[in-house]
């Protein structure tokens, strides 16, 4: 395994066509291989994304038969470059529709894929109401693939407030952890980047984390794509209304190094669920003082 090579996060703003949003893509992976990437991350729901209500327009297909993913891997190949689609909809053999990330390798060849886990189900006020569950089934798997320069582990988007997957996912040997997004602008501004921040430093990687930017029906999404190092720092960032193509140099020992200098990943101690010792002393039921 290389211990450097060069990452690059790819920024698009997908609309209601699949064709439109996948042309996006091709010319903004190809702006980023001519500038030397050996992995390229595309956002979620990189091929189609538009937002009514609660409801998730997202060009589902069968993995087979998507024509977003028979794009990807036929320029993965003939660029012989590795591409993490960040996600796209997949329907699986039941019928059921998956938020899928897979990971491409310069063959063309699909090497991993991850169902996203947690459901964006949430209620951000001002009527910003969103519904995935409704549209998506949970998967139910964490997943790291190993890669010539890498070993990956594999998120998406909503998954970045569930700290414990990432602990999960480093502790089990990820070196490198990706979360593709369609991060909304109200909570972009809020959360996306000190959470970010805090999944590389909890765990000592590199956090690559392409995110869309602009309007999508009635949902808006933040853009700043972000690389961020082991020690929390940003190597580079997205702007916030425009595509964008970030790159930066990554050295594998820079996760070494941060997990030496605080081996966090190894102080994990058993913790009991008992009321009364979640209590401070003197807010405990007949403490006297």
């Amino acid at each position: 395994m290389s211990q450097s090579f060069t990452a690059a996060c790819v920024q698009n703003c997908a609309v209601n066509n699949t064709d439109k949003s996948v042309t996006e893509c091709v010319s903004l992976i190809k702006k980023a291989h001519d500038q030397g990437a050996d992995l390229i991350c595309l956002t979620e729901f990189c091929a189609h994304l538009h937002v009514e209500e609660k409801i998730f327009e997202t060009g589902a297909a069968a993995e087979s038969s998507h024509p977003a993913l028979a794009t990807f891997r036929d320029l993965a190949h003939s660029l012989s470059t590795w591409i993490l689609v960040g996600s796209i909809a997949v329907v699986d053999q039941d019928g059921n529709k998956r938020n899928r990330s897979l990971l491409i390798d310069p063959f063309g060849e699909l090497t991993a894929r991850y169902d996203k886990i947690h459901m964006f189900d949430v209620s951000l006020g001002d009527g910003e109401v969103y519904r995935e569950s409704d549209t998506f089934t949970a998967g139910d798997k964490a997943v790291i693939v190993d890669t010539p320069f890498a070993r990956l582990g594999l998120t998406i988007c909503y998954d970045l407030r569930f700290a414990a997957l990432y602990r999960l996912l480093a502790q089990s040997g990820a070196n490198v952890l990706t979360v593709p997004a369609a991060f909304t602008h109200t909570t972009g501004k809020a959360h996306w980047h000190v959470l970010l921040r805090a999944r590389a430093i909890e765990t000592g990687s590199f956090v690559f984390a392409p995110c869309q930017y602009g309007f999508h029906g009635k949902g808006r999404t933040y853009g700043h794509s972000l690389i961020i190092d082991p020690w929390g720092q940003i190597l580079a960032e997205g702007a916030e209304d425009t595509p964008d193509v970030v790159l930066a140099e990554i050295d594998l020992q820079k996760v070494t190094e941060a997990r030496s200098r605080i081996p966090a990943l190894e102080h994990d101690r058993p913790l009991t669920h008992a009321e009364h010792d979640l209590l401070p002393t003197d807010k405990r039921k007949g403490a006297t003082g």
